[in-house]
């Protein structure tokens, strides 16, 4: 959940991960919490124990940048944690009343042409919850999570195919989830995004894991692996592209190195025309038809 103590949820949660031993302070006898002590963080950020008992628990919302960065260091965050640290701090700052609904997102203009010119390149567009807005036939043919409507994160843990697809769906779980969590940070105002990690802690027990961790990683550029039912397995290597004048809007596309077994398998998938039957699968629902607005409690009640 994103709470309304996300900042005081991430420190503590990042304390918890910090060995004694790895920020030199001497590992001695029992200790009654896993990682670093409130103290010990204190002391090596160079901030009173007052004080972090005071952002641990909500009181103080008002970090200066100084603090933020002392209790990065102290925590050998790395520059993505660092950003989203800070990026909790200033969602935290000017919270006041009721959060706005966000508008329902609709695709940048144009994005459904370019998508389909790229006719033997899998390609769609994603939105900032991670709704899939607009897709060509070769993303639909190769996953049947790419089509529009679905919702990314919601479907690699709710949807027992997803587990076929990705032979390492553990990898996949967790980088969906630092994701998720990066795109979090600067969207503590969006209620649908709040429901929408709700509804996941709920239902899978592997989410709210890996919730609770607070990883951050946002979406790079990577190699993905794939087990299709019909064309077998490929190795794609996964491009992420920002759009302009877009509020987190991203196309990403796959491609395989030419003259492989994987680009003989993805020339098959285009060929194929149709979205994978996957063992569970939850194609066929309402979100799949359009009938309920990603992001939506509706859309996200007919995929489960």
């Amino acid at each position: 959940m994103l709470g309304d103590n996300a900042l005081g949820s991430f420190l503590k949660a990042r304390r918890a991960l910090v060995r004694p031993e790895d920020v030199g302070l001497p590992a001695t006898g029992r200790r009654r919490v896993a990682g670093l002590r409130r103290d010990e963080l204190a002391a090596l950020a160079g901030v009173s124990l007052a004080y972090l008992t005071r952002l641990e628990q909500g009181r103080d919302r008002n970090p200066s940048e100084q603090v933020l960065d002392a209790l990065g260091a102290a925590l050998r965050l790395d520059a993505d944690l660092t950003a989203h640290l800070h990026a909790l701090a200033r969602g935290a700052s000017r919270r006041n009343g009721g959060p706005p609904r966000r508008p329902r997102e609709r695709p940048a203009p144009g994005t459904q042409l370019l998508l389909d010119a790229w006719v033997d390149t899998p390609a769609y567009l994603r939105g900032r919850r991670f709704d899939v807005l607009a897709a060509n036939a070769t993303a639909i043919a190769l996953a049947p999570m790419y089509r529009p409507g679905r919702n990314l994160v919601r479907d690699v843990f709710l949807d027992p195919g997803a587990r076929a697809l990705f032979p390492r769906w553990d990898a996949v779980a967790a980088d969906s989830v630092a994701a998720l969590r990066a795109v979090a940070g600067a969207a503590l105002d969006d209620p649908a995004l709040r429901e929408l990690v709700e509804d996941l802690s709920a239902a899978s027990e592997d989410f709210r894991r890996l919730w609770e961790r607070h990883d951050v990683r946002p979406t790079r550029d990577e190699t993905k692996e794939f087990a299709h039912p019909v064309v077998g397995p490929l190795v794609l290597r996964r491009h992420s592209l920002a759009v302009g004048g877009t509020d987190g809007q991203v196309v990403i596309a796959y491609q395989a190195e030419p003259g492989t077994p994987s680009a003989a398998a993805l020339a098959r998938v285009r060929h194929t025309g149709q979205p994978p039957r996957l063992r569970g699968d939850l194609s066929g629902t309402a979100a799949d038809s359009g009938e309920a607005a990603p992001g939506d409690r509706a859309s996200r009640t007919s995929a489960r």
